[in-house]
């Protein structure tokens, strides 16, 4: 079994899923990338989702090219749409598997990878795959969220209740929810050996903000591909994951809310 099939993806891409991917920019997901960003790089953005962030890296290395791959082409749909929509014509889309991408040694400047190594098979891997891919002296960047250390205030038990939850859900899927602490050994144990290891948040403390956050969470898990999984999998019941659903909308009406995302990042030189 190859390690793409040992891992299934927690989320999948309902609408809750991808109101919050398509939330994400450069700016706000990948600031400790751009000052290796400059005008004429080809890069190639691994698990591009629907493109909101390949779409800014395609506008800043522009005449550069930027090849984005995904392991679903119903999600390519949507990348391609918001390409078009930005007059982007640098950027091309394909279904790949980051375990074994079909691109030649050393194609490209820049491999990036946001929230991606938390859902494959075999992280390390993949890492060794987005090296192969890059040219010598190139940058391969990856960041992830660490879910053990997500931190909210005030406390809820409803929301112990999901981390914990979560991250079984996500573990039984063959997946490291926990990433964003991990990536600085992965790449280490992939052969990286000048590693530039960083750490970014998002915040959510704003009345829109948190409203937003929280919806979209109780959304996901009434909704998304990860309900279907927390209940086929004998982790939940849909009784509990509406509780928990409301334990999120409870919390997200607390004129005090706050709620802090880690993330591991990781600047490897090829």
């Amino acid at each position: 079994m190859s390690p793409a099939e040992t891992a299934v993806y927690t989320h999948g891409h309902h609408e809750s899923v991808l109101r919050s991917h398509t939330w994400r920019t450069v700016e706000n997901s990948a600031t400790y990338l751009i000052p290796s960003l400059h005008a004429g790089l080809d890069v190639l953005d691994v698990g591009c989702g629907p493109g909101t962030i390949t779409a800014d890296l395609a506008a800043r290395v522009a005449p550069g090219r930027v090849t984005a791959v995904d392991a679903a082409e119903d999600v390519l749909v949507k990348a391609r749409a918001v390409a078009a929509e930005r007059g982007l014509g640098n950027v091309e889309f394909t279904v790949a598997d980051v375990h074994a991408l079909d691109f030649p040694d050393d194609s490209f400047d820049i491999v990036h990878a946001h929230q991606v190594l938390q859902h494959v098979g075999d992280p390390v891997q993949a890492l060794r795959e987005m090296r192969r891919v890059c040219r010598p002296g190139g940058v391969v960047a990856a960041r992830d969220s660490d879910y053990g250390a997500f931190t909210w205030f005030p406390a809820h038990a409803g929301l112990d209740r999901w981390q914990d939850l979560y991250r079984k859900v996500a573990r039984s899927n063959g997946g490291e929810p926990d990433a964003g602490r991990r990536l600085l050994s992965w790449a280490h144990e992939a052969g990286f050996t000048d590693v530039t290891a960083s750490a970014g948040v998002w915040s959510f403390a704003g009345p829109d903000e948190r409203t937003w956050w929280s919806g979209m969470w109780a959304d996901r898990t009434t909704g998304s591909g990860y309900a279907r999984l927390a209940v086929d999998g004998g982790h939940a019941t849909r009784e509990e994951l509406t509780e928990i659903a409301g334990a999120w909308r409870t919390w997200g009406k607390e004129p005090d809310a706050w709620f802090m995302v880690p993330h591991g990042e990781i600047l490897c030189r090829a």
